[in-house]
C-alpha cells in the first residue's frame, strides 16, 4: 500500500472529505481578498491590469486561467474598463467597497481579541518574543489590520513592544505575562474552564508551560507541540492554516522538525490536505461538514458566492496526492498498521502534565 493511499484511506475513515471542499472555497476567496487589498492601496482604488499581472505568482491562479478571466468571473466585486489610451483598468464595485468598509469596522471591533491572541502567542514562545516578519504570515488569519506593523503593534504597550535584535531584526516582545490568558481554547471547550478561573496544569500538557526541560523526540515534547498547534489554529478565524506558516515557527515554539508527521499521526484532531504544492491543516472539531461551527464575523463567508467558483468540482472529489519529497519521507516513517487516531476529547487522558518542566 502506498503512502498516499494510506493517508487517503485514513481521511475517508474520519469522514473529513468536506474539509477539502472548504479548502477550495477558501483559496478562491483568498485570491479575491488579495486583489481587493491591492486596489485598496491605490489612491482611487483602481489599478492597471498589467500591474496585477506582476502578482500572478502570489495570486497563484491555475493555468491556463489569467487574472482578467478571474476578474470577469467576479462581476459583483470587480469592474473592468479601458481608458482613452486603451489601457485596461480594474476597480471595485460599490458592493465590494461596502464589504471593505465592513471589514475595517469588524477588524477595529475585534482588535482587543487579536491583541490577546498575539500576546498568547508570545507567552507560548520559548524566548517570549517573535519576529514581526513571521507574525505577518498570520495577519489575515488573525484578523490583524494592514498597518499592524507600523501602527497596531504600538497600541497595546501593556502587552507587547517592538524591539530590535543585534542584527537589526524587528521582534515583538512580551511585556507582561497574563495568567488569565494561560488557559487554552481546548480547556475552555472540553473542561469548561473560564478565563476568570486560575489555571490548573492538572488537565493536560499546557502549551503555556515552559519547554526547555523537554527533550526533543520524547512523548512530552510531541504532546506539547500538538497543544501549541491546536492553540494556534484555535486563534485563527477559519481554524485552518497553511502548514508553511506553522513550520516557520519551529524554533520559536519548540516544535519538532518532522511536523507533518506529527500532524498526520493525529488525524482525529488535525486534517492535512495537499493541493498543488501547499498543505493546509484544519482543526477537525471546528467544522461540521465543510462549514465552520462557530463563524467569526471576519471570516471569509461574506465574500463567498460573490467571486468565481472553485477551480475543482465538488462532485469530482479532490484526491490527496502526497508526492512532495518532505511529505513522503515523513509519512513513510509512520507504520502501515498505525490507525490510532486521537479524538479531540481524548486529550484529557493522553496529555498529562509532567514534573520535569
Amino acid at each position: 500500500m502506498t503512502t498516499s493511499k494510506r493517508v487517503q484511506d485514513r481521511s475517508k475513515n474520519k469522514g473529513v472529505h468536506d474539509l477539502e471542499i472548504a479548502t477550495e472555497k477558501h483559496k478562491v476567496v483568498s485570491k479575491v481578498l488579495f486583489l481587493m487589498e491591492m486596489m485598496k492601496k491605490e489612491p482611487e482604488m483602481i489599478i492597471p491590469v498589467r500591474s496585477l499581472d506582476q502578482h500572478w505568482r502570489q495570486i497563484n491562479l491555475p493555468k491556463p486561467h489569467s487574472i482578467v478571466d478571474f476578474i470577469r468571473k467576479s462581476p459583483k466585486l470587480f469592474e473592468l474598463y479601458k481608458d482613452q489610451k486603451r489601457v485596461l483598468w480594474c476597480g471595485m464595485t460599490k458592493e465590494a467597497e461596502v464589504l471593505l468598509e465592513e471589514e475595517e469596522r469588524l477588524i477595529s471591533e475585534r482588535s482587543g481579541t487579536a491583541a490577546e491572541y498575539v500576546t498568547r502567542m508570545l507567552m507560548m514562545s520559548v524566548d517570549k518574543r517573535l519576529p514581526l516578519d513571521k507574525i505577518a504570515h498570520f495577519r489575515r488569519e488573525f484578523g490583524l489590520p494592514v498597518d499592524f506593523r507600523s501602527k497596531w503593534v504600538h497600541e497595546y504597550p501593556q502587552h507587547f513592544k517592538v524591539v530590535k535584535s543585534p542584527d537589526e531584526v524587528d521582534y515583538l516582545k512580551l511585556v507582561e505575562r497574563n495568567p488569565a490568558w494561560a488557559i487554552t481554547e481546548l480547556e475552555k471547550a472540553v473542561f469548561g474552564v473560564s478565563e476568570s478561573a486560575c489555571h490548573t496544569p492538572g488537565s493536560y500538557l499546557s502549551p503555556y508551560a515552559d519547554a526547555p526541560g523537554l527533550q526533543a523526540g520524547s512523548n512530552e515534547f510531541d504532546k506539547r507541540a500538538i497543544a501549541v498547534m491546536h492553540e494556534l489554529l484555535s486563534f485563527t478565524m477559519e481554524k485552518r492554516l497553511v502548514t508553511d506558516h506553522l513550520t516557520h515557527f519551529r524554533q520559536e515554539f519548540v516544535m519538532p522538525q518532522k511536523l507533518m508527521r506529527l500532524l498526520l499521526k493525529h488525524l482525529g484532531i488535525f486534517y492535512v490536505f495537499e493541493r498543488g504544492k501547499r498543505f493546509s491543516v484544519f482543526l477537525t472539531g471546528a467544522y461540521e461538514g465543510a462549514e465552520l461551527i462557530q463563524k467569526c464575523p471576519l471570516s471569509t463567508g461574506s465574500v463567498e458566492g460573490k467571486g468565481p467558483k472553485p477551480y475543482c468540482s465538488e462532485d469530482e472529489g479532490i484526491p490527496m496526492q502526497l508526492d512532495q519529497e518532505e511529505a513522503i519521507s515523513e509519512l513513510e516513517a509512520i507504520a502501515v498498521g498505525d490507525s490510532s487516531f486521537m479524538d479531540i476529547y481524548e486529550i484529557d487522558n493522553e496529555y498529562k502534565p509532567r514534573d520535569s518542566f
